[in-house]
């Protein structure tokens, strides 16, 4: 499963192998200082929109891989049990958003200092 961690000043999605499979992507560091804003999403699979490019995704289901809507790029991993998850901003980086299912999102977001 999908882990949102800061390591040596940088904020790190490591993935399962499985999840770089389905994603077609491998783990993503950026460093803290791109982060703009970590939070909660109470319905994250439907935070998840625009055009699939790389990934797999079944809507309303499950979404892993990189969306386009409009200018903004995505980077999601969401699995079908996670009804919750978090939504990091990023500033000048590959992707604008990262969007990730978690079980206790909030505990998430607390252990990244945010």
């Amino acid at each position: 499963m999908a882990e949102l961690v800061r390591e040596d000043g940088a904020l790190v999605l490591k993935l399962s192998t499985i999840e770089k499979a389905e994603g077609v992507h491998g783990d993503i560091s950026v460093p803290l200082s791109s982060v703009q804003d970590i939070t909660v999403v109470n319905d994250i699979i439907h935070a998840v929109h625009g055009i699939k490019m790389p990934g797999s995704r079944l809507p309303g289901v499950f979404a892993m891989g990189t969306f386009l809507s409009g200018t903004e790029k995505i980077f999601a991993i969401v699995h079908h049990q996670n009804q919750r998850g978090v939504r990091v901003r990023l500033h000048g980086e590959t992707f604008d958003t990262l969007l990730v299912g978690a079980d206790n999102p909030e505990k998430v977001v607390e252990s990244l200092g945010y």
